[in-house]
C-alpha cells in the first residue's frame, strides 16, 4: 500500500460479489498481451515500454474498433463527444428567445 501512496495510486479490486469492477482494465490488458506483447520480440524492458506505448498511442487509441463504443475507436469517440459539447455550448451562446 505505501508503494501505491508514494505514487498516488490506489489499489484496484473488486467490491465483494462484483465480477464486473475490474472488467474494461481486464478486457485491455488482455488485448494488449495479445496483440502486442506475445506478438513482440522485445530485447529488454525498454523495448516492451516502447512497444506498448507505440501499440496504444498509434494503433489501439486512434483506429482499433471497440464494441462497446459503438464500433469506434477510441480517438474517434472522444472527439465526438468533444465536438457534442462544442454544439451544446455554441447552441446555448447564440439561443435567442421569440418576441425579443
Amino acid at each position: 500500500m505505501e508503494k501505491l501512496r508514494d505514487h498516488q495510486m490506489l489499489p484496484s479490486m473488486s467490491r465483494p460479489s462484483n465480477p464486473y469492477d475490474n472488467a474494461t482494465c481486464e478486457s485491455f490488458l488482455k488485448t494488449l498481451k495479445r496483440e502486442e506483447i506475445y506478438a513482440g520480440d522485445y530485447g529488454d524492458l525498454g523495448d516492451l515500454n516502447r512497444g506498448a506505448e507505440e501499440f496504444i498511442e498509434r494503433y489501439y487509441n486512434p483506429r482499433r474498433l471497440h464494441s462497446a463504443l459503438g464500433y469506434r475507436s477510441p480517438g474517434e469517440f472522444e472527439q465526438e463527444k468533444a465536438e457534442a459539447r462544442s454544439d451544446v455550448a455554441s447552441a446555448a451562446a447564440i439561443m435567442t428567445f421569440l418576441g425579443r
